[in-house]
């Protein structure tokens, strides 16, 4: 197979000629593809010197934009999405070529214990995990991890759903499990990174909600949906129940409940034919 390498990379200077020089090393790889997501150092510069081809953004798009345009313009059969900052080993290319090897059409490099960036990262990531495993009923090892190797084929039809912002392996994930492609998991340690954080807390708080929308609706929308609308339910016959038996009659509170899970429910069956219309041709 021939297999490309794909870096995302914004104001990368302190570790992308380490990065390249490590992947070159392994000599598995046909092409080391960076994209210069609108840097203002010499991260291009140090990127070509090193021997990686270099794509660049005229000003900063987003991770995810990034990644599609890696994903455009790579010519390799696989390709493997790493971070072009230090976190991601590229002795650990090899353990996902070889899972490639046996079938699979996603490998996903999946963060051990330590590896996470802050503890409420670390919990954030645990709790997409589990929901996302609750969803698809597959065991979700690492939604977020950006070290990945796919088969580009196969990546390509899922470019029109990816966000050109920070979600794209949640996004590319579950666009895999819903058109049943094949998935597995490697486990991998990602150090800290070298240079500074691109985090923001504000915005990491909004994205954790945007994800766990996506993890519901690009799956099985009425998975999520349903329970909240049962719930709903419960509370408006349990809140009958008292009113019937305290005041003989029914309260608007009530009605409300009963609005809303039924409101919740329709959302969830026009959101599940929305989700299949864009899986139509898988």
């Amino acid at each position: 197979m021939r297999v490309s390498v794909v870096l995302p990379a914004k104001n990368e200077s302190g570790a992308i000629e380490h990065t390249i020089t490590k992947i070159m090393n392994l000599k598995l790889v046909a092409e080391i593809l960076v994209v210069n997501d609108g840097s203002t150092d010499n991260t291009a510069e140090l990127a070509e010197k090193s021997g990686a081809r270099v794509i660049s953004h005229p000003y900063s798009k987003g991770n995810g934009a990034a990644i599609k345009t890696g994903a455009r313009n790579a010519s390799g059969e696989v390709i493997v999405f790493m971070d072009a900052d230090g976190q991601h080993d590229p002795a650990d290319i090899p353990k996902l070529l070889a899972e490639i090897d046996k079938g699979y059409d996603l490998v996903v490099g999946a963060r051990q214990k330590g590896s996470q960036a802050s503890v409420g990262r670390g919990i954030a990531n645990k709790f997409y995990n589990n929901l996302a495993t609750y969803m698809t009923e597959h065991k979700v090892e690492d939604l977020t991890s950006g070290f990945r190797a796919v088969r580009a084929e196969k990546f390509r039809e899922f470019i029109y759903l990816l966000p050109n912002g920070f979600s794209y392996p949640t996004t590319s994930t579950m666009a895999f499990f819903r058109a049943g492609y094949s998935i597995c998991y490697v486990p991998i340690h990602a150090s800290q990174r070298i240079g500074k954080s691109h985090i923001k807390p504000l915005r990491d708080s909004i994205r954790f909600f945007l994800i766990i929308f996506k993890i519901a609706t690009l799956y099985s929308p009425l998975k999520m949906f349903f329970p909240i609308a049962i719930l709903l339910f419960l509370m408006g016959t349990g809140w009958y129940g008292y009113t019937l038996y305290e005041y003989h009659r029914f309260t608007n509170m009530s009605a409300l409940f009963y609005t809303g899970s039924i409101m919740i429910f329709l959302m969830g069956l026009i959101s599940e034919q929305i989700t299949a219309l864009m899986y139509k041709e898988n």
